[in-house]
């Protein structure tokens, strides 16, 4: 193992949130977390709730996710990407906000005429709206993830720790969704029909035009891709090394290393959701309406998780916690398979609380330090969400054939990845428990990066090199 310094752990939190001077901006890209968690929240709901009203299959509702998944962020998010490159953060989000509540309008007609038009059709209507929200989500997501992990004047150490707590909103929302759903969709004259869907995504539509609004009219900092490769080339100079992201991007083997993770990770997510009601209402027999209220049970819990996750993630390293936390899901995964009953259940809303800190941290191992590369790494690692169009009509082909309980096996391989993708990282960099919260970092105390010469670095100036951090963690070789 190569040498390296010697660090220590820091115990004070609020070393990891932003400086006061950008509270305003990270507080509102934040809200665009609950936007994308509220509408995944009502997503799984309209899964099976389009299986009763509308007369369709297990696999033919999946149509939901391949629109979601597929067209919105798989095909999408490179899009998104190269239009944040050019345009910037602030241009990419009003425009997701846009795709967002215009999807969102489009459900109004779908649902007013779902009584007298074909049920085929309608469902395809329903389709072509969600692919149009998914398309908003992807740009918000990889507009916010990446803006939250390389905020000006912020160390990137803490980069886990900040998209975690933002994502943890994303949770708050998610659990809504189903509440709102077990009362408005399941319940009474509604549960066989789609009058009230309009009304809630009308509502939603109003949210994210209000949320757009904010956005024009609020100042949003940014670190430019040229002062990224400044900070990577810099660091790399004072470790002595050399600088990888100076290289082509096809030579990033963590991000694609990082986007098998993030592919798999996200199918099996939108996998375990999906299905849950479809699970509880063939193992234990319960009403959907009940099923409703215990998968936003099981998103409390995923949200409870992603607040743990932050806490855990101010001591522990972010690679060590993939391994672990994917682990346990891999593990679980084979449980909710085998057992029966109640023992079942408590093993199927355990994978919620461990799979939760996973997206944000495969998020950020595999594009952190990224350089020049950054904007194009986020849109790639987005791009990986569409991993939820591929899973589930392979889990819904299963579960018509072989039962639901049995279709759950899907993502035991999967978590098995991720968990060697996390240690293997882990290991890599110096196998380490502690997360090295106070390692020197390259990111400067202000959103505008100072400029220091080539000359400087040579002399070894020590006032031109005050503040600029280096990466010295240790690493195996």
């Amino acid at each position: 193992m190569a040498g390296g310094t010697v660090t220590h752990v820091s115990g004070n939190i609020l070393d990891h949130l932003p400086p006061r001077s950008i509270l305003g901006p990270f507080a509102l890209v934040t809200s665009l977390f609950f936007l994308w968690g509220f509408a995944y929240g009502l997503l799984d709901v309209l899964n099976a709730h389009f299986q009763e009203v509308l007369h369709i299959t297990k696999l033919q509702s999946t149509g939901l996710q391949v629109a979601y998944f597929g067209i919105g962020y798989f095909a999408f998010s490179p899009v998104a990407g190269e239009i944040l490159r050019r345009k910037g953060y602030k241009f990419t989000i009003i425009m997701g906000l846009c795709f967002y509540s215009t999807g969102a309008i489009l459900f109004w007609p779908c649902a007013k005429f779902s009584e007298t038009g074909n049920h085929k059709a309608i469902f395809g209507g329903f389709v072509v709206c969600t692919a149009v929200i998914a398309c908003g989500l992807s740009a918000l997501e990889t507009s916010a993830n990446s803006y939250i992990t390389v905020l000006p004047g912020c160390k990137p150490e803490g980069a886990a720790f900040r998209l975690q707590f933002s994502q943890s909103f994303n949770g708050i929302a998610s659990f809504a969704g189903p509440f709102i759903a077990s009362k408005y969709f399941f319940s009474g004259s509604n549960a066989n029909n789609l009058n009230n869907v309009q009304w809630v995504y009308l509502a939603v539509a109003g949210m994210g035009v209000t949320i757009a609004i904010a956005f024009a009219f609020i100042k949003l900092p940014e670190t430019s891709e040229a002062e990224l490769a400044e900070q990577s080339r810099r660091s790399a100079a004072l470790a002595g090394t050399n600088d990888r992201t100076a290289g082509p991007f096809y030579k990033q083997y963590r991000v694609l290393f990082g986007f098998v993770a993030q592919f798999l990770y996200v199918g099996a997510q939108v996998n375990v959701a999906t299905f849950f009601i479809n699970y509880v209402y063939e193992t234990l027999a319960w009403p959907k309406a009940k099923a409703s209220n215990f998968l936003s049970y099981s998103l409390i819990i995923f949200t409870v998780s992603r607040f743990v996750g932050t806490a855990v993630l101010s001591v522990v390293d972010a690679e060590l916690v993939v391994g672990i936390w994917a682990s346990m899901c891999c593990l679980f995964s084979v449980l909710v398979c085998t057992l029966h009953g109640s023992a079942a259940m408590a093993a199927l809303m355990m994978i919620f609380f461990f799979e939760a800190p996973l997206f944000p941290c495969i998020y950020v191992v595999s594009t952190q330090r990224m350089g020049q590369h950054s904007r194009r790494a986020s849109a790639i690692l987005i791009a990986a969400v569409g991993g939820g169009a591929v899973f589930p009509p392979i889990q819904g082909a299963i579960a018509d054939h072989y039962g639901t309980h049995r279709s759950y096996g899907l993502v035991a391989p999967a978590f098995a990845y991720i968990a060697c993708f996390g240690f293997y990282l882990w290991w890599h960099h110096g196998g380490n428990w502690r997360r090295a919260a106070d390692l020197p970092d390259s990111t400067p105390s202000t959103p505008d990066v100072e400029r220091v010469s080539d000359s400087d670095l040579q002399k070894g100036d020590e006032k031109a090199l005050e503040d600029i951090h280096v990466d010295t963690m240790p690493r195996r070789v």
